[in-house]
């Protein structure tokens, strides 16, 4: 009878310390992450209205925002595959390949900047880019605005979305109505939402351990916050410089846009969220196995070798990121007019 009492106590003393250390990590979570919201933010300086929204996911589907007439937003952020294109770098104009991955446009609106090098201040200033870029879209601002006013339905679209504008029909509206349609692609939900909300039962077991393998080995110092990530700008390689092919050589980060020693081989932390669905990972798009790239960041940046147990939680738990993903139906875009503006070179197989 002593035995089963002493065997009893100390289950109860098992679970007692069990359920504090839960409770423990509860609250650390909490003051780490927050949740996906589950309304899109506001935009200070763009202000959404459903007109400037829906002109805005029509401009986002649109290929004749490029010279070719053939590339979208939609072609590198595809809003069906979880806003990438699972290819290691974009193809653009004339069958180039990009020079970096193509990161998710999900939840981007909670980054500190975008690009991978952070060169543009908010999504409005990021949509400019790949349509001039000539590896992207190599396009002009001249040619696209010559382009949406030669289609009445747009003219009238940028009319009612900046009322009261002399030129509504202007590069600058055509990336804020991007923007604000791109904050629109959030993904609240996921399990690890629920959990930090306070549903304890979200995560099982192996997810909660990988969740705590998450915070103890440091891989939160770089990925917090709502976006698990997205938040600042750190060297990649901060103990040990990845493989060549990992962390191409020639790509020196963030150096490019401050000029700044510090700055080689540093780049903005991605976002985690709805990252099992986003492969393949890291700026050179190298890496197709999420387990594969826990274990080159606990290298990398944290100098410690994960074993193949605590990569499989860890990469258990983020599986656990993803979100439900927004329900976009595909706009019918305007038709072409006898003046609508033919492509100033055609892509080529060469």
């Amino acid at each position: 009878m002593l035995k089963k009492t002493v065997v009893c106590l100390l289950a109860g003393l098992a679970l007692t310390v069990n359920a504090s250390a839960q409770d423990v990590l509860e609250k650390r979570v909490r003051t780490l992450f927050q949740p996906i919201p589950d309304e899109a933010p506001a935009l200070s300086n763009n202000p959404a209205t459903p007109e400037k929204i829906e002109l805005g996911k029509m401009l986002y589907f649109e290929p004749r925002l490029s010279a070719s007439q053939l590339i979208s937003c939609n072609t590198c952020h595809n809003v069906g595959l979880g806003g990438v294109d699972l290819q290691e770098t974009s193809v653009g104009h004339g069958w180039q390949a990009g020079p970096r991955n193509a990161p998710t446009v999900f939840n981007s609106v909670f980054n500190i900047a975008q690009f991978w090098d952070g060169r543009a201040q908010d999504l409005a200033e990021q949509a400019k880019g790949p349509v001039q870029a000539s590896v992207e879209m190599n396009n002009t601002p001249e040619r696209v605005v010559e382009t949406l006013k030669s289609l009445p339905a747009y003219v009238e679209l940028f009319e009612k979305s900046f009322p009261g504008d002399k030129n509504p029909v202007s590069f600058d509206n055509m990336a804020r109505a991007i923007e604000v349609f791109e904050a629109t692609l959030i993904t609240p939900n996921a399990p690890f939402d629920r959990y930090l909300k306070g549903d304890s039962d979200a995560l099982n077991a192996t997810q909660i351990e990988g969740l705590r393998l998450f915070v103890d080995k440091g891989c939160a110092s770089c990925h917090h916050g709502v976006n698990m990530g997205g938040t600042s700008y750190f060297p990649f390689g901060v103990v040990e410089a990845p493989s060549p092919e990992v962390r191409p050589v020639e790509d020196v980060g963030r150096f490019e846009v401050t000029n700044t020693a510090a700055d080689k081989y540093v780049f903005k932390s991605p976002s985690l969220r709805n990252i099992a669905i986003t492969p393949p990972y890291f700026h050179s798009g190298k890496v197709w196995s999420l387990n594969d790239a826990v274990k080159i960041m606990g290298s990398a940046q944290l100098g410690i070798s994960l074993t193949d147990a605590e990569a499989d939680k860890i990469t258990t738990f983020m599986h656990t990121l993803t979100g439900d993903q927004p329900q976009i139906l595909h706009p019918i875009l305007p038709p072409n007019t006898d003046r609508t503006p033919r492509p100033l070179l055609t892509a080529t197989a060469e």
